[in-house]
């Protein structure tokens, strides 16, 4: 089943945000991004300072991306992932899901949005899950 649902919110999915966007080569957020955009998402690099990431416009935090994200993709270490779920449930729209990359896990973070009824996804590469889940391949654009 949650195999299903996530293959399922992978082919809904039209936008993803990503906090933490760097396009330094070598970093896993570099090579997941480029892979999503390969992938024929459209991806809005959130980082505070960064200008552009991947030739794409950067924004400085969630608030001010000109669209509502599907998913919120996140490359941040634990202890920020609370503060990035308090500003996600800020906001006048809400992502389908909230995913906190491998390595990073946040039970409060969780927990906040859960309760606002958004998925969470911990300790998950992107990347991994949607070749695993579609092998792959770029679904829709």
């Amino acid at each position: 089943m949650f195999d299903e649902s996530l293959r399922d919110l992978l082919q809904a999915t039209r936008v993803i945000a990503i906090i933490g966007a760097k396009d330094k080569p070598g970093q896993p957020v570099d090579r997941v991004g480029r892979y999503l955009l390969a992938a024929g998402y459209t991806v809005l690099p959130v980082h505070p300072v960064r200008r552009s990431v991947w030739g794409l416009p950067a924004f400085p935090d969630c608030a001010s991306l000109p669209q509502p994200a599907d998913i919120i993709n996140v490359f941040r270490a634990p202890q920020y992932c609370p503060g990035h779920a308090a500003e996600v449930l800020s906001l006048p729209w809400r992502p389908h899901a909230f995913w906190m990359q491998e390595g990073i896990r946040s039970p409060e973070a969780g927990r906040m949005l859960a309760a606002q009824g958004i998925r969470v996804m911990e300790d998950l590469c992107i990347k991994t899950e949607h070749i695993r889940l579609l092998g792959g391949n770029a679904h829709h654009g």
